[in-house]
């Protein structure tokens, strides 16, 4: 590799010019200047980031582990902490942990070893062992979409018990007086909050908690939808409405009921969760509970900023709940057979 020597050698000047010119220019003469900067071109020369980084003892890096970067949820979670990181001059190393909190330990070394700025992540740890251990290293992080205590950090969320009443109550209000919930491991706060929300608005409605039906699948993708349709078809008497964890399990659930012939939403209505760009653009436009994921993003990111910036001294730990909305389309829009 070229390093600074190189470049000084083949300008003809010192190694501490060749360092003005890279951090300092304003102090170097310009026809030094010029000379130096034809010699970085000439050989190809790239500063290194990571000495820099040690001399300077602060990285330009934060990293953002999320839960499956298959979701278009997280890309925009991605895209939202990106705009904000590069508004303050930094980037991002986006990993994904694939719902593993073995894969989630191992990004956490990585990052502790690399020393990053930061860290955003969504934990895959229910234990929360693996954070704790990683708080030994000294390195802030703000969880993203998932609570936590502010005495002990900042977070960002949705309140995902709103969001899960807010399906329940549409499908109510649509005429049925029960339907199942699809979700993803019940390990995940997410989950288990949806679900008490659906179970806050039966209860509004005096239906009985046995009225919520209940799949958990294994993960909260497409295939796990479809093999959670499968399973609906053999329920009897079938659900005449689904509200699923996420819209990449209602989307799965949605092409398991097609296969089997059976219409969405003349006979089961069917509700998702996060609003990604592929609900809308489903064979039958997907109703879905809009979680803010950009925002969300950005917000996280501007708060680990702060943290780690010129004014760390006078960051105070804040947790953040954003506000659901449901977006109806067609797939609820039928009413119960029977009705």
């Amino acid at each position: 590799m070229v390093g600074i020597k190189d470049v000084a050698r083949q300008a003809g000047v010192s190694v501490g010019t060749v360092s003005n010119v890279i951090n300092r220019p304003e102090m170097v003469a310009e026809g030094t200047r010029d000379r130096v900067q034809a010699a970085i071109e000439r050989l190809g020369y790239v500063r290194s980031e990571s000495a820099r980084q040690l001399r300077a003892g602060r990285s330009r890096i934060i990293s953002l582990l999320v839960l499956d970067m298959a979701n278009p949820f997280f890309v925009d979670v991605a895209s939202g902490a990106e705009r904000a990181a590069r508004d303050a001059g930094l980037g991002v190393m986006v990993c994904n942990s694939a719902q593993s909190a073995d894969e989630e330990a191992d990004y956490l070394s990585l990052f502790a070893e690399h020393r990053v700025r930061g860290v955003l992540v969504t934990p895959a740890d229910a234990t929360g062992g693996n954070l704790e251990n990683f708080r030994r290293h000294d390195i802030p992080f703000v969880l993203v979409d998932r609570e936590v205590p502010s005495a002990e950090g900042c977070s960002v969320s949705v309140d995902d018990i709103e969001g899960g009443a807010l399906a329940a109550r549409h499908l109510i209000a649509q005429g049925h007086r029960g339907l199942l919930y699809v979700s993803g491991p019940m390990h995940l706060p997410q989950c288990q909050d949806r679900r008490a929300g659906a179970l806050a608005a039966f209860a509004e409605e005096g239906l009985p908690p046995e009225a919520l039906l209940h799949i958990e699948a294994e993960r909260l993708d497409v295939a796990a939808g479809r093999d959670a349709g499968a399973r609906l078809l053999g329920i009897s008497p079938r659900p005449t409405a689904v509200f699923c964890a996420n819209d990449l399990l209602a989307l799965g659930v949605l092409q398991a009921l097609f296969a089997a012939g059976v219409s969405v939403p003349g006979e089961v209505a069917l509700v998702g969760y996060d609003d990604i760009e592929f609900a809308a653009a489903a064979a039958v436009p997907l109703t879905s509970v809009r979680q803010p994921a950009f925002r969300m993003g950005r917000t996280a990111a501007e708060l680990l900023i702060e943290e780690t910036g010129e004014d760390a001294d006078a960051h105070g730990h804040r947790r953040i709940v954003l506000q659901p909305e449901l977006v109806v389309r067609d797939s609820t829009l039928a009413p119960k057979p029977g009705a």
